[in-house]
């Protein structure tokens, strides 16, 4: 088992717990004082790409991606001439080539394409506690990079104050309050994704979200995720909130009206609840049936007024794979995010997330593969987004150029919340009035944080950046996790440029697989992505023999 390093004294980063493929922790706590590559950079940006003290140190790199079968194990490409994708009006010579003329926009979709400031999606945000209490600053700084943010399943069927008559929901003041609060800051760039699993089909979400929000409606349904194979999860600590959720059609494990459970609750022997989602298709028994189905449903959501529609699946096995992309091509969808394990939750059984399912970037190959056969028939493949353990500037490229042409987006979930963590942690210890609405865990900063200074101006590398985009006196309805989010896109973004220059693209639609090769035979072999040391080798033999 590869064991990934828990820290880098080069950008002095460091993990709290065991350290994964994406850099992040396995468990990413709220309350987290750093100091992760992601962590710091929500604080420090694009500062974050180089070595740290600047003046006095050399550095060089630990070299480990010639190991084992992951993103990690492949590596990007360089040029030493050339340059493809400039912007109209700039040319080949050297003081245009630079890396901030990279131009990092891209865009999805069919009839409506949806356009996006750097090609980054967040993972769905649904029902599960952590999800609501930092919806704030995850969508208004989402809403100021550009990029789309995703309402996962469930949030109509766990909010309270959710009217559903007739088996149908006419109001709910939480998919509102997640829907408005992106919307006040949208300037164009990104979307609004809406999910829908059984229980929200059941209770009218597409209807509702159509009706109330018309263009800006865009509906996922969800067929699976990196993270699990099976209904999405909460955990409730109140006997009567779980008595409410299972009056509303839920699963609960165990179940609170049994006098038995009621009696080991007061107790204390039972402290929490499990809430449980159906799983779908489940009367269905082949693909054809699936795919009738699914074309169905997509029928009647176009007749609701749906313009834009998009896929979620997640990482089961081949046929599943190719049913999502053969259906989402036929049916002409807007998006298909492909989730391969390594995917993150909010609430998931931890031995499954451990066991189940196609890790990334063998499912992502397989995407690719399966997508070359679909255009090769005339298809217009549907566009991708890849998901699935991707945290860094690096896998952003590599899961582009693996998927390339067709990958668009890559969708990331638990990178993005800790900023949106961090953020509010510091905006609870400098405005302890402000704690408990922002769910900050500090009451004080912490020590590590205090060398970037004691206020928001000089935490955050990004701040400035905000200022300038929504005005001072909107600042002060900004969240500092906003800011934070801001400031890590910001990184990302520049790391990406800086990446796409060094292979002399100046337009990530320029990114191609041939911008990637594997560190190690393996890896070749089941990505299809050459060997390091063979890609160009007939051009070496061609100059040596100049």
């Amino acid at each position: 088992m590869i064991q990934w390093p828990k820290s880098n004294d080069v950008l002095g980063t460091t993990n709290r717990g065991d350290a994964t493929e994406s850099g992040l922790c396995t468990l990413c706590r709220s309350d987290c004082k750093g100091r992760c590559e992601t962590w710091l950079a929500s604080l420090r940006g694009r500062n974050l790409l180089y070595p740290r003290s600047f003046g006095h140190v050399t550095a060089g790199s630990r070299n480990l991606t010639h190991i084992g079968v992951n993103y990690n194990a492949l590596r990007i490409q360089g040029y030493n001439y050339g340059a493809a994708g400039l912007p109209p009006g700039l040319s080949n010579a050297p003081e245009d080539c630079i890396f901030p003329n990279v131009r990092l926009e891209t865009e999805f979709g069919q009839q409506i394409k949806t356009k996006c400031r750097i090609p980054l999606m967040t993972g769905a945000l649904g029902s599960t506690f952590v999800a609501a209490k930092y919806w704030d600053p995850l969508a208004i700084g989402a809403a100021l990079v550009g990029i789309p943010i995703v309402v996962g399943e469930n949030v109509v069927g766990v909010d309270q104050q959710a009217e559903i008559k007739n088996g149908r929901v006419v109001r709910s003041p939480e998919l509102d309050r997640r829907v408005q609060t992106y919307l006040r800051y949208f300037d164009g760039y990104g979307a609004i994704l809406v999910q829908m699993n059984v229980e929200d089909t059941r209770n009218g979400v597409a209807e509702y979200v159509i009706e109330r929000y018309g263009e800006h409606a865009v509906i996922e349904l969800k067929w699976g995720q990196g993270a699990k194979d099976i209904g999405g999860e909460i955990q409730v600590t109140n006997i009567e909130y779980a008595r409410f959720l299972k009056q509303r059609g839920y699963l609960i494990d165990p179940d609170p009206d049994k006098p038995e459970v009621q009696e080991a609750f007061r107790h204390g022997a039972i402290r929490s609840f499990a809430r449980h989602s159906r799983l779908g298709y489940t009367e269905l028994s082949n693909a054809q049936a699936v795919r009738d189905a699914f074309m169905e449903q997509i029928a009647y959501l176009r007749r609701l007024g749906y313009r834009r529609i998009t896929l979620k699946t997640g990482s089961y096995g081949m046929e599943a794979l190719a049913m999502a992309l053969k259906f989402a091509t036929e049916a002409q969808l807007d998006l298909l995010t492909i989730d391969g394990s390594g995917g993150g939750t909010g609430m998931s059984p931890w031995n499954m997330m451990e066991h189940w399912g196609i890790p990334s970037i063998f499912l992502h190959a397989k995407a690719y593969e399966y997508a070359v056969i679909l255009a090769s028939k005339g298809y217009r493949v549907v566009d991708l987004a890849f998901a699935g353990g991707l945290a860094r500037e690096d896998h952003i490229f590599k899961a582009l150029a693996l998927g390339a042409p067709y990958v668009k987006l890559v969708c990331m979930g638990r990178a993005l919340m800790i900023p949106a963590f961090l953020g509010s942690n510091i905006e609870g210890a400098l405005n302890p009035d402000a704690r408990e609405r922002v769910h900050g865990n500090w009451d004080a900063l912490p020590p590590n944080m205090v060398e970037f200074g004691m206020q928001p101006e000089e935490i955050f590398a990004g701040y400035h950046d905000v200022r300038a985009k929504v005005g001072a006196e909107e600042m002060k309805n900004i969240p500092y996790g906003a800011i934070a989010l801001w400031t890590l896109a910001d990184k990302l973004a520049a790391g990406l440029q800086q990446l796409l220059a060094g292979v002399r693209k100046f337009s990530v639609s320029e990114i191609s697989r041939q911008d990637i090769f594997s560190a190690n035979r393996e890896t070749e072999r089941e990505t299809g992505i050459p060997f390091m040391t063979d890609v160009q080798g007939e051009a070496a033999r061609a100059i040596l023999d100049m």
